[in-house]
Parts: structure tokens; C-alpha cells; sequence
């Protein structure tokens, strides 16, 4: 078997000093995918019903594709240079994730180089320790916020003075508050208020909604996460 991939394989010496076998890239390839396994599963879990299928799939199959591409280039600058050519005109054209799934993809690379570097023993330790880390972190909430940032939106009809109205209400229900917009809608017959509020955590929004809607004359009101809001709409 190693005569088949020899002309491929046996030739390439690894920056860590291994010479390539079928076996030893079987081997790095099969503990890349194990690593990517683990990862995935990790973050499925930390994530529960908020992740994408293609994003777990995804974490799966990065670090084998990285092994494969430092078994292929090894110390070889030549290859070296022609991988980096055509990955150089790879466009992403995906949206960027939050922060913590890009953590997860560089968390991916440094499994994929560990096992393309032959430290299988050091790359599972990593996976190991990281992925207890993130077990322990999402078990304890750490780092959750004791308010959420949210994007109020409250239309009123033109006669209603806007300046305090809202005021005892939103300090009942939010630690912060502040008008950000006004602006006029339907012919200038109704205003548009745009607040941006920290929500007390675990308030019962619909009560918010319902004191609000007593104080506009039951017009629209619109509460996002104001990661979401899109001024100007």
C-alpha cells in the first residue's frame, strides 16, 4: 500500500522531521477527524437549538483539510507557494458568525495542524482541555449579561406630547434608557420614537408592551435585540 501513494507521500518530511506513510496519514487523517468530531460535538451542546447544521458539519470537516493540506506541503516551499496562490482566490461570501464561532474555527485549525505536525498526543490534550472549558463556561452562564440591549420602537399619534410620557413605564422595566430618534410617518399625522433600552433580565415583556400600549393609543410598537435593528427603515 505504501508503493500506491509513494510518489505522493514518501518523498514529503514534515516540518516535525516524519517521513510520510500511507499509515502514518491514515493516521493523521483518522485523529483529525476524530478531533473535529469531538469540537462539533462540544459546540452543538454549548449551543444547544441556537447552532446551524452546516456550521456543526462544518467543524467536522475542517481539521482533516487542514492535516491533509500540511501533510501535502510538508517543508516543500514550492507547494507551499502554489497553495497559498490558490487559496488566494477563495472569496467567502457566507455572513460573518458571532465571535465565539470564529473562536470554534481557529479552534478547528489548531486541531488540523496538530495532527498535521504528527502531535497527535499534544493536539488531543488541547481538544481535551478546550472542550472541558466550554462545557464548564456554558454550564456556569459565564459571562451572561444581567440586562439585554434591545432596539424600542413606539409610534404615537401627533397630539401626544412624547417628552416624559414613556418615562415612568420604561424605568419600571429597563436599568437604562435613551431616545435615540424621532421622526414623523403617515404624512407627518403620526411620530416614531426609537429608544435604545437595557431590558432588566427575566422582565415579562408582554407586560412591557401592554403598560406601553395604554400610553400611544394601542399603535404599533416594535421591541428587537438591537444587534438586529436596521436604522433608517
Amino acid at each position: 500500500m505504501d508503493e500506491l501513494f509513494n510518489s505522493v507521500l514518501a518523498a514529503t518530511t514534515t516540518d516535525s522531521g516524519i517521513t510520510l506513510t500511507f499509515m502514518t496519514a491514515l493516521a493523521a487523517m483518522g485523529a483529525a477527524l476524530l478531533f473535529g468530531l469531538i469540537i462539533s460535538l462540544t459546540y452543538m451542546y454549548t449551543h444547544k437549538n441556537k447552532y446551524q447544521q452546516s456550521f456543526s458539519v462544518t467543524l467536522t470537516m475542517l481539521p482533516i483539510i487542514l492535516t491533509v493540506i500540511i501533510l501535502f506541503v510538508g517543508s516543500n516551499v514550492a507547494r507551499a507557494f502554489s497553495l497559498a496562490g490558490t487559496l488566494s482566490i477563495i472569496r467567502f461570501r457566507s455572513a460573518p458568525g458571532d465571535p465565539e464561532d470564529i473562536g470554534y474555527i481557529f479552534f478547528d485549525i489548531a486541531a488540523g495542524l496538530a495532527c498535521g505536525v504528527g502531535l497527535y498526543g499534544y493536539g488531543g490534550l488541547f481538544v481535551l482541555i478546550l472542550c472541558l472549558f466550554m462545557l464548564v463556561i456554558s454550564k456556569i452562564n459565564f459571562g451572561s449579561p444581567k440586562t439585554t440591549a434591545k432596539h424600542l420602537k413606539i409610534t404615537i399619534p401627533e397630539n401626544l406630547d412624547y417628552e416624559g410620557v414613556f418615562d415612568e413605564i420604561l424605568s419600571q422595566y429597563t436599568s437604562n434608557y435613551t431616545l435615540i430618534k424621532v421622526r414623523t410617518t403617515d404624512l407627518g399625522s403620526l411620530y416614531e420614537l426609537t429608544y435604545s433600552v437595557n431590558m432588566h433580565k427575566n422582565v415579562n415583556e408582554k407586560n412591557f408592551i401592554d403598560d406601553l400600549r395604554c400610553r400611544n393609543g394601542n399603535l404599533n410598537i416594535v421591541l428587537s435585540l438591537a444587534s438586529n435593528e436596521i436604522y433608517g427603515k
